[in-house]
């Protein structure tokens, strides 16, 4: 596993191929961390992406995190509730906020748009802004110790990142169900969901990255996607060595019967009285008890009205709801419970779900600027 290496918060190197190409890898290096994308990373990330899509030289770029324990395990949550507490709603005055949303969602959607392949290793921990991060690459590797979970409504937030799209796309309502219960996912359910394309075992790294130097690149970045396919299915692993099934897919029928309902409320209903005796399903029931009534609401709304939305539509809706998260009371008091004072004690406004109205929903589709000054209208 590659190591944190002095204080550069992403490493950005290029290595040389058997045929004269380069393979670029970029690798986050925040270890203490687990890896978090700080604004630092980002822009540090964003202009040599661009770089290493117009260099006719780059043919495959490599997207990792230091340290064995995560790729990503979120977004810089620390400095964005400082920002919070600086800047409190209603009124919108957090140019962190304002910063970092705009130019990670960029960031992401250059990696999903991007014309050359993208390898993600998507080991360990993978949340949130990782699961952004991954979830953009052409090539998505999975391995026995990958965790993947957009647990947001832990926090009062929801999931963003581009998640609004790709949660959408999964097979029947998962997607949804998932965003509520902030289940974990392992390298089977990834597959299962297309989350991640091939699963390699985590000792056979190496070998993969050292192959990709010899394999036969070539000046066409559809050619060069396709010889990365072939290699990658070649060296894929056996999920039953492993011991690796899918919890999701083994409770796929429990999920669309759950999941079904015409209002999130009935949702909650049918969650809350499923069998409990499960582990799966009971863990699954006390985070969505847990959560944040706020978030809830908004991940069923998000989940209506993204559903036929392009991925630019998808990354505009989230930034101005995402800025309107930060003027509105859950989304801090969820991070000082859990993360900052760690008393594991939210106080959510409104505090039951029932107690959510319309127009408190509505207030979160507002944008918080006009459309000439929207910072990702340019997509």
């Amino acid at each position: 596993m590659e190591k944190s290496v002095g204080s550069q918060p992403i490493l950005l190197e290029e290595k040389p191929t058997a045929g004269g190409r380069r393979v670029a890898f970029a690798t986050l290096n925040s270890e203490k961390s687990l890896n978090a994308l700080s604004i630092e990373m980002i822009r540090l990330f964003y202009p040599q992406l661009k770089r290493w899509e117009a260099d006719p030289g780059i043919c495959c770029i490599v997207l990792q995190g230091a340290g064995e324990k995560a790729f990503c395990a979120g977004g810089d949550i620390r400095h964005m509730y400082e920002a919070m507490v600086e800047h409190p709603g209603p009124e919108f005055n957090n140019p962190f906020a304002e910063a970092y949303f705009a130019e990670e969602y960029r960031l992401d959607y250059s990696i999903h748009t991007c014309s050359k392949p993208i390898l993600c290793w998507g080991h360990g921990i993978v949340m949130g802004g990782g699961m952004g991060l991954m979830n953009g690459a052409s090539h998505r590797v999975v391995t026995e110790r990958s965790r993947l979970a957009m647990p947001e409504i832990t926090i009062g937030f929801y999931p963003d990142v581009g998640g609004s799209w790709f949660l959408n796309r999964m097979p029947g309502r998962t997607g949804l169900y998932l965003s509520l219960t902030g289940a974990s996912l392992n390298a089977a359910d990834a597959l299962r969901v297309d989350l991640g394309d091939y699963f390699i075992p985590t000792d056979q790294k190496e070998a993969v990255y050292n192959a990709l130097l010899t394999l036969p690149w070539s000046d066409d970045p559809q050619d060069n996607a396709a010889v990365l396919s072939r290699f990658l299915r070649g060296a894929r692993g056996d999920l039953q060595e492993y011991s690796i099934s899918s919890g999701v897919w083994n409770h796929f029928d429990f999920i669309q019967e759950v999941a079904e309902g015409d209002s999130l409320l009935e949702i909650a209903e049918a969650l809350q009285t499923a069998d409990s005796k499960d582990p799966w399903i009971a863990k699954g029931q006390k985070t969505f008890l847990n959560g944040s009534p706020t978030t809830a609401h908004l991940i069923f709304e998000m989940n209506r009205r993204a559903r036929h939305l392009s991925l630019k539509e998808v990354f505009r809706l989230e930034y101005e709801v995402s800025m309107q998260f930060t003027a509105h009371p859950d989304f801090a008091e969820g991070v000082r419970a859990l993360i900052i004072d760690k008393d594991n004690n939210p106080s959510w406004t409104p505090p039951s779900l029932d107690a959510v109205t319309r127009e408190w929903v509505e207030e979160h589709f507002t944008p918080p600027c006009t459309e000439e000054k929207h910072p990702l209208r340019d997509l």
